[in-house]
């Protein structure tokens, strides 16, 4: 970087994927049933904002705020209200909490907007700022699973208050650090600084890993795609991921020191959002009074920079841009048959739920049980 005013390159920790953490979601789960979180320490992020009618527009998530939320109109946010008091209450084991006597799984999420006469705006920032659906599929499935991801992100902001999510101060690294600190405790050993030649095979199984000519051997090899050999992964799309350095917050955010922006496909004319995940010095990730944007989507086209135009336009002036497209590759098989247990590429979500959902399945298929994830603990 030849930016004179960004300071030095020690006082910057760029996470190049980042994703923000759902405070009550299953990756805080995970990392307390591991106990990481002794080596770690979070910071709430400041807000939740979706994108409508060419403006900012902070996520309500409380039926007090969806009263006052300009997101919706005057005549809708007594019916939105209703619609979050409703899923607050909502439970799968209790008839007195259904709709009209149905449980969520016996409607579709259509349905659900439709009995509570919510728009099609207000279904697409619900559906997509606060359940997190990645497109409009959900509309015509089982109602359960998104009652549940609100409900999850309305608990998540009753937490820590802000917003649903949290992020570790210092930046991710300090995740796979604390693993790595866990791993030694039990025995572990940690090859840093070190690629993977070749994963080892005998008989169609794999028994061990090649690296800088020495081989380490183990019944079970774990790794994402870029480790394995290309005919065990398929390609499911590309992600564009623009990395920018700021001196300034995000408009219309109240001057938040981190922040989560999403802009719902149908709002720039798309059929994948377009995700803005902010963080700054406030988690000593970068030189004081400068935040990191970094502005994703799922790439559609041959010009991938085109395709964060509306992200970017948010921004305001920009010190610095770095654009890198990578592939979204997921494995062919389980892993049950060779011993290689591949995870998916991260997607363009500045989120880590679909991530932590991998890592469920990824303990699934080599286990053959579920995870308990029935954690007292807090962070």
């Amino acid at each position: 970087c030849s930016n004179e005013s960004l300071g030095h390159s020690r006082d910057w920790n760029i996470d190049l994927i980042p994703k923000f953490i759902m405070a009550c979601g299953n990756l805080v789960k995970i990392l307390l049933h591991t106990k990481v979180t002794r080596y770690l320490e979070f910071k709430s992020v400041d807000g939740s904002y979706v994108f409508k009618d060419g403006k900012v527009l902070k996520v309500p998530a409380t039926a007090p705020e969806a009263l006052s939320s300009p997101l919706l109109g005057f005549f809708e946010k007594r019916s939105f209200k209703n619609f979050l008091q409703f899923v607050d209450l909502y439970d799968n084991d209790k008839s007195s909490t259904y709709m009209t006597g149905k449980r969520m799984d016996q409607v579709t999420m259509k349905e659900l907007y439709d009995w509570y006469s919510l728009s099609e705006n207000t279904g697409s920032f619900t559906g997509h700022a606060m359940a997190l659906e990645t497109n409009d599929d959900y509309l015509n499935k089982s109602a359960e699973p998104t009652v549940n991801a609100i409900k999850l992100y309305a608990n998540s902001i009753q937490r820590y208050g802000k917003s649903p999510y949290i992020y570790p101060v210092y930046g991710l690294g300090g995740l796979p650090e604390g693993f790595s600190r866990l791993c030694a405790i039990h025995g572990g050993t940690f090859m840093l600084n070190q690629s993977v030649d070749e994963v080892l095979m005998k008989d169609g199984k794999a028994w061990g890993i090649k690296a800088g000519g020495e081989v380490a051997k183990g019944g079970v090899i774990i790794g994402d795609p870029s480790y394995f050999d290309t005919k065990k992964t398929k390609t499911v799309g590309k992600v564009i991921r623009s990395i920018c350095l700021l001196d300034h917050p995000i408009a219309n955010t109240d001057g938040a020191e981190s922040v989560q922006i999403i802009i719902p496909a149908t709002q720039v004319k798309r059929r994948n959002d377009i995700y803005v995940c902010v963080v700054s010095y406030a988690h000593m990730v970068a030189t004081n009074g400068k935040y990191i944007a970094i502005v994703s989507t799922l790439c559609e086209t041959e010009n991938p920079t085109s395709e964060v135009a509306a992200g970017i336009g948010l921004l305001g002036e920009i010190m610095e841009r770095f654009d890198s497209v990578s592939e979204v590759r997921v494995p062919v098989a389980s892993g049950a048959d060779d011993n290689c247990y591949i995870s998916s590429s991260y997607d363009a979500t500045s989120h880590f739920e679909t991530v932590a959902d991998d890592v469920l399945s990824l303990y699934k298929r080599i286990t053959g049980t579920d995870l308990d994830m029935n954690i007292s603990d807090d962070l």
